[in-house]
């Protein structure tokens, strides 16, 4: 649903959008739709948004926004992410909250994951 004036979308880029999206299908089971070679998009995960063919890449520490997925299980999803080509970029601490993990998926993009406090 739109709504006035909320976040509707956001765009990622992707140095290589099949192996991007094979990531996310293995570990989180998100679907995609193809608009061409150079872009993809996803829908009902929280928020919809897309990946388009680029050779830059997503980077909280250069001043990108960081995307923060949530797992009922944070070590099985840390297992998941690794099992499936992503590089485990700040392993799982505690924050004020709950705990995360942030990783780096195939085309670089960085991505967290939190769960609520043990």
């Amino acid at each position: 649903m739109n709504i006035h004036h909320k976040i509707n979308y956001v765009e990622f880029p992707a140095r290589d959008i099949q192996k991007t999206k094979d990531f996310f299908q293995s570990v989180f089971g998100w679907s995609f739709t193809d608009y061409g070679d150079e872009y993809t998009a996803f829908s009902d995960q929280g928020l919809d948004g897309g990946f388009y063919a680029a050779p830059m890449k997503s980077d909280a520490s250069q001043g990108a926004a960081l995307i923060v997925l949530f797992s009922d299980d944070l070590e099985a999803t840390e297992q998941q992410v690794i099992a499936a080509g992503g590089q485990i970029i700040r392993p799982i601490f505690d924050f004020p909250g709950g705990r995360r993990f942030h990783f780096t998926e195939p085309s670089g993009n960085e991505f967290a994951v939190w769960a609520e406090p043990r």
